[in-house]
């Protein structure tokens, strides 16, 4: 029995040898998993004003890094940074707003002006309109015959419209509260980003190994070219699309400008905002008015899309047009409007990350959104 007792403790000791080391990993790893679910749990609320900060100091870090070597101490620098950033994005939000208002103010007086004249002043094509013709023909008569209509029509709606109002300021509240904190979060990734950088890419390493840097670089640039391509692209195209409407006289070109910029930034969004018009501007006889927005907004809007964004975008990327169609509206479905950046970002360094992985086995990378002139090794 004795040498039976000395194999079995023989054979526990190995096992404890054995066993020690992955209850400890396991040990490890469960405990890693915990806190990262209760950090969620802590900054779920936060993590859009995150988000949004990351993208603000990632597009504007070259700026941020001219001004750190001009400003010696990095805390000021970052303070002079992010007060820069909000005075950029406060200022004209709020000249738009106020133009907006003023444009709004303008529209509802046309709409007003309009019925008041009765059916008979109406477009044909308005009145023929499935479900809404009717019912704006039987409007404008009545606006025809007590222009007081609309004002009753208001006073009646009123409880309605303060309690719209009222759920619109606390949306505003909510928006810039979120902003607020954006602002506050930016201000220390400006100050700390290249710390908590080189941290990250420590653990990268270490999960990864070297071809962590290669991941990280073309990551790097994946994600650069689809943010100053989404952005850059729809201010020009909301630019372009607004002066357009200007010179056409178009009512409310800041107005439908803005909405055009916002539509640039999903896929084919910019069109159908300026071929809506266009169509608006046809069907009311405005003949002239009409083929010249069309024109403007076929060759000088659209074509944004094959000049800018190829400049900022670099051909050598190769982002597939596919890839970030789905990105933006995955994004957008699944992450709300900072999905618009996300979902794009998260496929493109996937893409990125799989082009490398590639490559660095030999693998020919044809069909994967590359030429056979452009290829992982050009980025």
């Amino acid at each position: 029995m004795e040498p039976n007792s000395d194999r079995n403790a023989e054979l526990k000791a190995q096992y404890g040898a054995l066993s020690g080391p992955w209850a400890a990993r396991l040990a490890v790893a469960l405990l890693l998993g915990m806190l990262l679910l209760l950090t969620y749990q802590v900054v779920q609320d936060f993590l859009v004003p995150l988000l949004w900060a990351f993208i603000l100091a990632y597009v504007t870090w070259p700026l941020n890094c001219r001004l750190r070597r001009m400003v010696s101490r990095p805390g000021l620098a970052s303070f002079l940074m992010t007060l820069l950033l909000a005075v950029v994005i406060i200022v004209p939000v709020l000249l738009v707003i106020a133009s907006l208002q003023e444009e709004a103010r303008d529209i509802f007086q046309w709409i007003q002006d309009t019925l008041s004249g009765g059916a008979g002043k109406l477009p044909a094509w308005l009145l023929s309109l499935p479900l809404v013709g009717r019912p704006i023909a039987d409007l404008a008569d009545q606006v025809a015959q007590n222009p007081k209509v609309v004002d009753e029509w208001l006073a009646a709606q009123a409880p309605n419209i303060a309690g719209g109002a009222a759920e619109a300021a606390g949306a505003v509240g909510r928006n810039a509260m979120k902003f607020g904190m954006a602002l506050l979060a930016v201000f220390f990734v400006f100050r700390d980003g290249e710390a908590v950088t080189a941290q990250f890419r420590k653990g990268l390493l270490i999960l990864l190994g070297r071809q962590s840097d290669v991941y990280w670089v073309a990551a790097a640039e994946m994600t650069r070219a689809v943010v100053y391509g989404l952005v850059l692209t729809a201010i020009a195209q909301g630019a372009l699309a607004g002066l357009g409407y200007w010179v056409v006289g178009v009512e409310a070109p800041v107005l439908i400008g803005v909405l055009t910029a916002l539509a640039a930034l999903v896929p084919f969004g910019a069109p159908v905002v300026w071929g809506a018009v266009t169509l608006y501007l046809l069907f009311t006889a405005q003949l002239w008015a009409g083929l010249v927005l069309l024109a403007w907004g076929a060759l000088a809007v659209s074509s944004v899309d094959n000049l800018v964004r190829p400049l900022v975008i670099s051909v050598s990327a190769h982002i597939p047009f596919l890839l970030v169609l789905f990105g933006v509206l995955g994004g957008l479905s699944a992450f709300g409007l900072v999905g618009l950046f996300l979902g794009p970002i998260v496929l493109s360094v996937l893409l990125a990350v799989w082009r490398q992985w590639l490559e660095r086995r030999g693998t020919p990378q044809e069909g994967l959104g590359t030429s056979s002139r452009g290829t992982a090794s050009n980025q």
